[in-house]
């Protein structure tokens, strides 16, 4: 029996199918190179979600090309899990997808494509890369305040507004099923300590937390924004440790 959403029609596993993680039926993530950022790819009977983009249109390229490959059809929606460039610059390849972000993402691109050109390329990305991408920046087309269930075909994912915390407009992804997964962005880092830059709320991060655990639950699969997938024991201990870091604000 086919599980929703992947492509079992081959004898041999499409191209890229390695760089892949299934962490239950139809339900995949790639952690990129460079900054090690996480993707998420969901595949219902209709539709496909791509959580986050990567940082380049040719990042987003090929994880386009190889989610369609690897689910069957190609991507019609994109949730983005915070507007940093190495998880939204790829955004533009997804041609005809529809767009979904915390409320203010788009007004946050909108003002600030110079930045996180300038951002991508302080951190190491080519600047014809940084800025062919900043040009033709996506501006969400669906804000998501509260939570939002979308429906992929015999199965559904979640959308939360877990913010502000790691930005000013972090957006977690559930993923019902057996186990539930939730895409945490980088409210939930497992390669280093969570980053708190300029545009943090870190007074507010242990309360987005809460909600992130009181979305996924104990059993739940917690995917990082960066580094491997946790569980909510992790997710716990990392919310208790931001919490003696922090002072509320």
């Amino acid at each position: 029996m086919q599980a929703h959403g992947e492509d079992t029609r081959h004898g041999q596993p499409p191209a890229g199918a390695a760089r892949w993680e299934r962490l239950a039926p139809g339900v995949l993530r790639r952690r990129l190179p460079e900054w090690d950022a996480t993707v998420g790819a969901v595949g219902g009977d209709e539709e496909v979600l791509v959580i986050d983009t990567g940082s380049s249109l040719r990042e987003g390229a090929g994880i386009r090309a190889e989610v369609t490959a690897l689910l069957g059809r190609p991507v019609t929606r994109v949730a983005l899990t915070h507007p940093h460039f190495d998880h939204v610059l790829g955004t533009a390849v997804f041609s005809g997808a529809q767009v979904y972000a915390a409320v203010g993402v788009a007004e946050h691109l909108a003002r600030g494509a110079e930045a996180l050109r300038d951002d991508a390329v302080a951190h190491g990305l080519p600047e014809d890369e940084a800025a062919e991408a900043a040009d033709v920046l996506v501006r969400p087309h669906h804000p998501v305040s509260g939570q939002l269930t979308l429906g992929l075909g015999g199965r559904e994912a979640v959308l939360l507004n877990a913010g502000p915390a790691h930005t000013g407009h972090d957006l977690a992804v559930l993923v019902p099923g057996s186990p539930d997964v939730v895409f945490c962005g980088d409210l939930v880092e497992e390669s280093g300590e969570p980053q708190a830059g300029p545009d943090a709320h870190p007074g507010r991060w242990p309360a987005a937390l809460d909600r992130l655990l009181a979305l996924g639950g104990e059993d739940a699969l917690y995917v990082p924004g960066h580094g491997a997938v946790v569980d909510a024991a992790f997710v716990r201990a990392q919310r208790d440790r931001l919490a003696g870091r922090f002072t509320a604000q």
